[in-house]
């Protein structure tokens, strides 16, 4: 295996299909500037990862991808598998501890305010703390890392609303938790506006 074979960054990755990535985005700037979008956002995480010193696993919505931005010599490839995020994330979890690795950290391919440091930081916090969340400004969350297995995160969550923060805080409640700090993923045009890494691909939109 590469990396530090006791960690594990999973990264879970939308296939990007025009039409079918950032549909929220898209109602605003059109499945193409959306589609763009993501692929700047994919490239983004995928450099950001790639120089972490762990393992780094994607996990593909649909299928997995060949000579794409997740370079087959730096990440290994997998699909995800359940009907839902919460089971798809458990599996993947489930497959991690399965393969050995004594701390796992999850995160999404559409965070352009995630940088290397924060998974570093990520990784160092859960040395010493159970269990590490990223809040996100929407409700959700960006990150999320254990050191054991704990499927009870990822049952009984409205997935894709602004309660799931909210729920997954109530479940650790009395656990040992590092809060890093949060940050805005990427949903709706509000959220990349103001930004002008963004500005090449909605200049004629807005």
């Amino acid at each position: 295996m590469m990396g530090n074979k006791k960690d594990l960054l999973i990264i879970f990755t939308r296939n990007p299909v025009l039409g079918q990535c950032k549909t929220r985005l898209a109602a605003s700037v059109g499945d193409q500037a959306a589609l763009e979008i993501y692929k700047f956002l994919l490239q983004h995480t995928a450099a950001v990862s790639a120089p972490l010193n762990t393992d780094k696993r994607v996990y593909y919505s649909d299928r997995i991808g060949r000579d794409d931005v997740w370079d087959e010599k730096i990440f290994t490839k997998a699909l995800q598998q359940g009907a839902d995020l919460g089971q798809r994330m458990t599996v993947a979890f489930r497959e991690g501890f399965e393969d050995e690795y004594d701390r796992i950290v999850i995160i999404g391919s559409d965070l352009f305010d995630l940088n290397e440091e924060d998974l570093a930081m990520a990784f160092e916090k859960l040395r010493l703390h159970d269990f590490v969340l990223g809040p996100a400004l929407d409700g959700g969350y960006y990150l999320l890392g254990m050191r054991q297995y704990t499927p009870a995160l990822f049952t009984n969550k409205d997935w894709g609303s602004p309660e799931v923060l909210k729920q997954t805080l109530s479940d650790l409640e009395g656990e040992d938790c590092y809060l890093l700090p949060p940050k805005n993923d990427v949903d709706v045009l509000e959220d990349i506006i103001d930004n002008p890494a963004f500005l090449p691909f909605i200049k004629d939109r807005i």
